[in-house]
């Protein structure tokens, strides 16, 4: 695991590197809120809740498309009657964005979840999802994310930003 994310940084930094040679238009950072619900396994193991921020920066590497790269922290709440309490992941992924039309995007990260418990380990994290960039610099994403590492622990999440 630690093998392949060492190479998928390699490449994301080649990437980033060729992209900022090659494009005259400057990259954005963004910061946001991010709600989730969870999916599958963890839903029925009594999860309710995943709430959290992140900070991500959009390079340009062609017309419309962009290299991504976020990092943040997600806290996953669980029902009282599964025992309460809450446990945290601290999610870092890259990808692309690509523009469909002016303002409607797709994108799709790939990455890890490092859990904040000790002996949690690290997930290897995956989340495609669609957005809309309003003006002014309001972005509004949805998406499924999945972290792997001896099952699966999913949601349905949306991000609420702002880029400058």
């Amino acid at each position: 695991m630690k093998k392949l994310l060492l190479l998928f940084v390699i490449v994301a930094g080649a990437a980033f590197s060729a992209s900022a040679q090659s494009s005259s238009e400057s990259g954005k950072f963004s910061i946001g809120l991010e709600a989730g619900l969870p999916v599958g396994d963890i839903k029925t193991a009594g999860g309710k809740l995943f709430i959290g921020g992140s900070l991500k920066y959009d390079q340009p590497i062609a017309t419309g498309t962009f290299f991504t790269i976020s990092a943040g922290y997600t806290s996953l709440s669980f029902k009282d009657t599964y025992g309460g309490g809450s446990t945290g992941f601290v999610p870092v992924k890259a990808g692309i964005k690509y523009f469909l039309a002016e303002s409607f995007y797709g994108e799709a990260q790939l990455g890890a979840a490092f859990s904040t418990e000790s002996g949690g380990g690290t997930a290897f994290a995956y989340a495609p999802g669609i957005g809309y960039a309003f003006g002014g610099g309001l972005d509004l994403g949805v998406r499924y994310e999945a972290w792997s590492k001896n099952g699966t622990v999913s949601q349905v999440a949306a991000r609420l930003a702002y880029s400058f």
